[in-house]
């Protein structure tokens, strides 16, 4: 189930490549983490690249985060380049006052 959830916040359109980059590589942890400690991850990778791949065409940030599923399955084994957005203030409770 978090799988298609990931996937439906990965549909996004009209991305610049740096933020969908930044959400296919947070779609690839979320994912991640919510993979059972027991499961297989060569078939559970598989499973979400298959049912996320028909999206990729036209959603950046769902090629990116298909991207990812397939270099994790390559062996030899080796560390994945994973990245997260840059911290970016939002106003916090100045900016909320200001919407008032």
């Amino acid at each position: 189930m978090l799988l298609d959830h990931t996937i439906l916040q990965l549909r996004q359109t009209g991305l610049t490549p740096e933020r969908a980059r930044a959400l296919g590589h947070l779609g690839y942890l979320q994912w991640l983490g919510a993979l059972p400690g027991d499961a297989s991850y060569p078939a559970e990778a598989m499973h979400a690249y298959t049912q996320a791949v028909p999206f990729a065409r036209e959603v950046s940030a769902i090629a990116v985060f298909c991207d990812l599923l397939v270099e994790s399955t390559r062996t030899p084994l080796r560390p994945l380049t994973l990245i997260l957005p840059p911290k970016e203030r939002r106003g916090g409770a100045k900016g909320r006052r200001a919407t008032l």
